[in-house]
């Protein structure tokens, strides 16, 4: 029996008024999705715990069956197990986005708005140029200096900055597509001293920003300026449990983005990483579907993240969002079940959280999920959208779903 695990990010929504009120999900033609929820089981998953951020990093967390109320110190610290940055006791890692700051000229720092969380999806040399340049630059190096910070370039918006002995207790800080729009002054990072260093290494690294020649050439070619960073998702180091003594499976794990590979090195999955996969509309579906299916030839698990419906709705794309969701059906999960016939097998599919086209940032609510187990067909007639799973099962604790997967006892 091999047993794969797909996660369509941030597919699942609330009612789009442009879609007649129908959900992305149930809007998009989803063949694939639609056959697997009527032969399986379909029902809703609450996979963010009632008070905890909802994002990725929680709910991934609890789909690989770590609790966050346990193992949750942050978002960042995952993020650096994926590039093997070590954490020693007393640092505090953060993510570092380069983003896109907006306002009148004259505009004081506090009253600019995030325009973009990724600064228009910058990625490869273009940002980790601007990111190291930034860091050499005297003024800001000194600062950063003083704050104990160093950074690690990703070739991605998503940086990682590391502060030495740094007191995070009381801090407050902020998700920045959780804040598309808004002023920024309300929800610069808060509650504490070091609060006050890293809001002002951001107003700095925004003056340095703002005209630096690789943004005057992004802005000449139609591109939003990388012209500010953004700290957040602040955390310290974390072990997890093993993902083999746990479950007596080994396998890996398939995506762009680094916090799926994060919790996969830490849970002691292999990192797989496909060229071409970029975590945007435009990847290498077909890269990672091979990928999938080459991890199932030799362990029992495979799971595959893809990350395009997330940053669609992020950036307001609605019909980005159905051609990612309609992308997912057709490139990802109608090849793998291709790729696995004559092979038994059981696979969960689901949206890891909402985001939502209405306030382009995420949602803690239930997300339907499918379990699907080649061998039967329930023949239910239900399909794959939010109204149908509510009809089915509902599974209060997220962390519940990799035993059902492996048809283990639960917290076993």
């Amino acid at each position: 029996m091999k047993y794969l695990l797909v996660i369509g990010d941030g597919m699942a929504d609330n009612p789009v008024p442009q879609l007649g009120d129908k959900t992305p999900l149930q809007y998009a033609v989803t063949p694939t999705m639609d056959k697997l929820a009527s032969a399986g089981e379909l029902g809703s998953v609450l996979t963010v715990p009632e008070g905890m951020p909802a994002g990725t990093d929680t709910a991934v967390l609890s789909i690989f069956g770590c609790d966050p109320r346990t193992y949750y110190t942050g978002r960042a610290p995952l993020e650096a197990a994926a590039s093997g940055i070590s954490l020693s006791p007393g640092d505090v890692a953060y993510r570092c986005n380069m983003v896109t700051f907006e306002g009148e000229n004259g505009t004081a720092f506090e009253g600019k708005r995030i325009i973009s969380h990724s600064a228009g999806s910058i990625e490869g040399e273009e940002s980790d140029a601007l990111i190291r340049e930034l860091f050499e630059t005297p003024v800001f190096k000194a600062a950063a200096e003083k704050a104990g910070m160093i950074v690690h370039p990703a070739s991605s918006f998503r940086h990682i900055a590391v502060q030495k002995l740094a007191d995070i207790n009381g801090i407050v800080t902020a998700a920045p597509h959780d804040n598309l729009g808004e002023v920024i002054g309300p929800i610069l990072p808060s509650g504490c001293d070091n609060a006050a260093a890293l809001k002002a290494l951001m107003q700095t690294a925004h003056e340095i920003l703002d005209d630096h020649p690789i943004n005057i050439k992004r802005r000449a070619e139609g591109k939003l300026p990388a012209n500010g960073v953004w700290f957040w998702a602040e955390g310290t180091a974390v072990e997890l449990p093993n993902f083999a003594e746990k479950y007596g499976k080994t396998g890996g794990v398939i995506t762009a983005v680094p916090i799926c590979h994060g919790i996969a090195a830490l849970v002691g999955l292999e990192k797989i990483y496909v060229e071409g996969a970029t975590g945007e509309l435009h990847t290498n579906y077909e890269g990672k579907v091979a990928a999938a299916l080459e991890v199932l030839r030799n362990h029992d698990f495979a799971a595959v993240h893809v990350e395009a419906p997330d940053e669609c709705t992020h950036n307001g794309e609605l019909d980005g969002k159905l051609q990612a969701i309609e992308w997912i059906d057709s490139r990802v999960l109608q090849p793998i079940i291709e790729g696995l016939a004559g092979i038994d097998f059981r696979m969960l599919f689901l949206s890891d959280h909402k985001t939502l086209i209405s306030t382009r940032g995420h949602d803690g609510d239930p997300v339907p999920y499918i379990i699907y187990d080649s061998r039967f067909d329930q023949n239910t007639g239900l399909t794959y959208y939010e109204s149908d799973a509510a009809r089915g099962a509902y599974i209060s604790d997220g962390t519940e779903l990799m035993s059902r997967l492996f048809e283990q006892e639960v917290n076993a």
